[in-house]
């Protein structure tokens, strides 16, 4: 009985609440504070070690949520693709090194915050936060990769018949019944980022394209009064 309590909370209660805090607050925000749609980069304050943080961290991630959504999206057509052994093992070694390049460029990012003394005086206990619960979910995503192998396999057999009967407003959570408690954890955190994404800087993403994948370095010059040159 509490077990499936606890379960029914997880995997049925928590996604719905998160869904709806992530749309509610993502509008609300917008509406009310649309200035704050900003990544309110620190670029200018440091750019050395941002940019061999941040770009790893922005290819990685975008790369590994792509493949999340094709699962999702088109899970036939992903089954169908790997069923051909060297298609298959292509992508979970790509899927891996991306993963791999995601954590990579996240340290990097948390190491900069903390080190840095003029980013960390802009650093916010929201951004803390964030940075605590993504770094758990990318762990926990390429531990599953190393020891729960052909994952693509598995999430398009049974976390997207979850994921869409979440949506349709009928869960089921049989489909997460065997999954070990590694993966289970990897699905929970999802959903509270999801959650918490509305308060952080991560809104950006929703108004605008990143500009760090593309744009030149930024050169920044300071100017102080009262100083006199020569």
């Amino acid at each position: 009985m509490n077990q499936h309590f606890f379960d029914q909370f997880l995997f049925i209660a928590l996604p719905y609440v998160c869904l709806f805090t992530f749309f509610l607050m993502t509008i609300y925000r917008y509406r009310v504070q649309s200035f704050s749609y900003s990544s309110l980069s620190s670029q200018f304050l440091e750019n050395k070690n941002h940019f061999w943080a941040v770009v790893p961290f922005h290819y990685g991630i975008l790369t590994v949520i792509v493949g999340h959504l094709i699962a999702f999206s088109i899970p036939r057509s992903l089954l169908a693709w790997n069923s051909v052994p060297w298609r298959l093992y292509v992508l979970e070694v790509t899927a891996l090194a991306f993963g791999i390049l995601t954590l990579i460029g996240l340290v990097g990012v948390i190491v900069r915050r903390a080190t840095s003394t003029k980013v960390r005086k802009v650093t916010t206990v929201v951004d803390w936060v964030l940075f605590g619960m993504l770094l758990v979910q990318v762990v926990t995503g390429v531990s599953q990769a190393l020891l729960y192998p052909w994952g693509s396999a598995w999430f398009a057999t049974s976390l997207t018949p979850y994921l869409w009967s979440i949506l349709k407003l009928s869960p089921d959570i049989s489909y997460l019944a065997a999954m070990p408690w590694l993966i289970k954890l990897h699905i929970v955190l999802a959903f509270l980022i999801i959650g918490f994404f509305p308060f952080t800087r991560l809104v950006h993403v929703l108004v605008v394209p990143n500009p760090y994948l593309w744009r030149k370095p930024q050169v920044v010059r300071w100017y102080r009064r009262g100083v006199k040159k020569g």
